[in-house]
């Protein structure tokens, strides 16, 4: 007589290795799918084109280079007015040393040439005006580095984005006429897609890119704009400062 606990057993083992052969079906079809969809995906990187890598490569780049001024610009920039009423009041009390402790712990170029024209007080006027000179012939070119590049990038930006799109479609109608194609003349429509979505990334990416470089190119254009000002503003003040023509006291010597 047959035990009914061994049969139930034995239906339990087979629903078990049921299962088993069910989830291994399961996870070789998943691994098969994932093998076939492969070559798909990197045929879809591979169809956004060199150019279209060289851009975005170049984007990085920029938006970089964007970020390093607009930190470098907030920085800089700082109240001269409160900077100089400060350096004025330690200038009166004959305090050379803790002025020039004000402009060293005081960043951009505001302070610098406050700092030199200090420095420069004892040749007299024109002395401490050409040390102020020589700050802006160095403060200058250091504010507006970056900001070619930046313009450069703002005008080929399309210009590149146009070149990714006619070899996106060049590439699209060279496949039209592939001999080895699933019939002369035709190519397959994969083929015709990486070609066209090369041709729109490409120009989608330029288009965009240049839209950005040039907005940041103005803005920071505005800015260097008011540094340099408030500079010459400041190199006035300074002058008269260390001098002593606005009553400070100075040790400078009047001309």
């Amino acid at each position: 007589m047959v035990n009914p606990a061994w049969c139930r057993a034995g239906v339990a083992g087979r629903m078990v290795d049921m299962s088993s052969v069910l989830l291994l079906a399961a996870a070789t079809n998943a691994v098969a799918d994932a093998v076939a969809a492969a070559p798909r995906v990197v045929s879809a990187s591979a169809g956004f084109g060199l150019v279209f890598w060289s851009l975005l490569l170049l984007s990085a780049v920029a938006l970089a280079a964007i970020a390093e001024r607009v930190l470098l610009y907030r920085r800089e920039q700082i109240d001269s007015a409160q900077f100089l009423a400060g350096v004025r009041n330690v200038i009166k009390r004959d305090n050379v040393l803790e002025a020039l402790s004000i402009c060293d712990a005081t960043p951009g170029p505001v302070a610098r040439m406050v700092k030199a024209a200090i420095l420069a007080r004892e040749g007299g006027r024109e002395r401490v005006q050409e040390a102020i000179e020589e700050i802006g012939l160095i403060e200058v070119p250091r504010l507006e580095s970056h900001l070619a590049f930046i313009a450069t990038v703002a005008q080929i930006a399309p210009l590149l984005g146009l070149l990714g799109t006619l070899l996106g479609l060049a590439g699209t109608f060279r496949g039209l006429r592939k001999p080895d194609g699933p019939a002369f003349g035709y190519a397959a429509p994969g083929e015709m897609f990486d070609g066209l979505m090369q041709a729109l990334y490409s120009a989608s990416l330029g288009i965009g890119l240049a839209i950005i470089c040039y907005a940041a190119y103005n803005y920071l254009v505005s800015r260097v704009n008011l540094l340099v000002l408030d500079m010459e503003r400041t190199g006035g003040e300074a002058v008269k400062l260390v001098t002593g023509e606005n009553g400070a006291g100075g040790n400078g010597r009047p001309q």
